[in-house]
């Protein structure tokens, strides 16, 4: 017999909104919740939080602060406007934390997941934090950034990380940082995708994601070099609206966003993928065994980092998105491409942080 609504546990899941891939890994978590009779109730801002409403309709979704996070123009400022941008982001963390005060009172939360928000936690529930950063890379002040972040991780009670412990990973020296003792428990690669075994509809796929205003400049760069691309294509904007828009035009067909029943099948069907190395997007097309080819963003160190990561492995090339020309897609044939790792999360044992004594 099942637990009745008002016995179920009600979770907070807070992904942060930069880019996608928060929201999207924790699109399986919040499944999970179901399945294990919680309750989760989503809570972000912006597109985080618009995706997450169309992808769980029924669930209850609210709005947190924003961070309001966006990228330099130029690469080479991207350090300089974070942190001429922190104090407006600790004031948006005092917020959040006043916002939690808020919504433990109002909805009766049990437990709370928070992804990269810091300020989204409590003393009196248990409180996780989901990163594959205990290493944060920032160029000459990393050990700075590194030792800042492990220490908002520490007023966490768990730090779930989306990837395996040992040699054989996907996060490389990001997730697996010498020394850090905290709370921490690797999960092994998150995705929301199966592997299917489809019919090849599309010679390519383009995943785009990201704040603004890099996605924007990557769209327009790509859109004009794939006037040469003979193939077909398949072209996602990652620009979450209301309703979703579908345009052909010759051998590309583009849509401004996919949900994630519609993005798995065209992954499935793609030869290949063409987008950011964002650590979401790798857990992916790790999951779904692809070939893929990379085009950080610039000026962020992370994705900067895993692309030249998978490129020295030879599992897939990269460029910069100033040197970037689709002829460079060839290059592919020489990489091995991404091969699944077998893995399950026990959500059972993890979910048992949240039933308490």
């Amino acid at each position: 017999m099942s637990e009745s609504d008002e016995e179920r546990k009600k979770i907070l899941v807070a992904p942060l909104n930069w880019g996608l891939g928060h929201a999207t890994r924790c699109i399986p978590i919040i499944k999970a919740l179901i399945d294990h009779n919680f309750e989760p109730i989503i809570a972000s801002d912006g597109v985080a939080l618009e995706l997450l409403r169309k992808e769980f309709p029924n669930l209850k979704a609210l709005k947190l602060p924003s961070y309001n996070i966006t990228y330099a123009k130029k690469a080479s400022s991207f350090k300089f406007k974070l942190i001429k941008d922190s104090p407006h982001l600790l004031k948006t963390i005092k917020k959040e934390k006043k916002a939690v005060d808020a919504l433990l009172k109002s909805e009766n939360i049990s437990g709370i997941i928070s992804d990269n928000r810091f300020g989204v936690r409590h003393k009196s529930v248990p409180s996780v934090f989901i990163t594959h950063q205990l290493k944060v890379l920032s160029g000459s002040t990393t050990w700075f950034s590194s030792k800042l972040h492990q220490k908002i991780i520490k007023k966490f009670d768990e730090c779930w990380v989306p990837d395996n412990l040992g040699e054989h990973n996907l996060s490389g020296k990001l997730g697996h940082p010498e020394g850090f003792q905290s709370s921490v428990k690797y999960l092994g690669p998150l995705s929301r995708f199966n592997k299917k075994v489809m019919p090849t509809k599309y010679d390519l796929l383009v995943v785009l994601s990201g704040p603004e205003p890099q996605r924007t400049f990557l769209e327009e760069k790509l859109l004009n070099e794939l006037d040469s691309f003979n193939g077909q294509v398949c072209f996602v904007k990652g620009r979450i609206k209301d309703t979703q828009e579908i345009n052909e035009k010759g051998n590309i067909t583009s849509y401004n966003y996919m949900t994630s029943e519609q993005l798995e099948p065209a992954i499935n069907e793609s030869k290949v993928v063409l987008g950011r190395s964002g650590y979401t997007s790798i857990m992916d097309y790790a999951k779904l065994e692809k070939k893929a080819f990379f085009i950080p963003t610039p000026g962020q160190f992370e994705q900067e980092y895993l692309a030249e990561k998978y490129d020295l492995e030879g599992i897939a090339p990269c460029s910069t998105q100033k040197d970037f020309r689709i002829e460079m897609l060839s290059k592919i044939e020489d990489y091995k491409g991404f091969t699944a790792m077998n893995y399950q999360v026990n959500f059972k044992k993890l979910f048992n942080l949240f039933q308490g004594k």
